[in-house]
């Protein structure tokens, strides 16, 4: 059986029957065209902004590491610093 959603065949089709009779056969194409609009510009967007997510994290981690500027290098610690002792 066709499991859409949890729901069997019997259920689907009673749906599509209600759907049928609250919109008329005239207005289902309609309806359809406007549902497949809908999914395709949801898709779109979903892809555009994942890519946009892709290039931005590649432009934040760059392949070559920056290099820092070598002001001064990092201060010993001090033999009250590895005693532990408070001055």
């Amino acid at each position: 059986m066709l499991a859409i959603f949890n729901l069997g065949g019997g259920e689907i089709i009673l749906i599509l029957a209600i759907v049928l009779i609250l919109f008329g056969a005239k207005k289902l194409p309609e309806l359809a065209k406007g549902l497949g609009q809908g999914i395709k510009e949801f898709k779109k967007a979903t892809h555009n902004a994942s890519e946009g997510m892709q290039e931005a994290l590649e432009e934040t981690s760059p392949l070559v590491p920056i290099r820092l500027s070598a002001a001064a290098p990092p201060a010993a610690p001090s033999k009250d610093t590895i005693t532990g002792r408070l001055p």
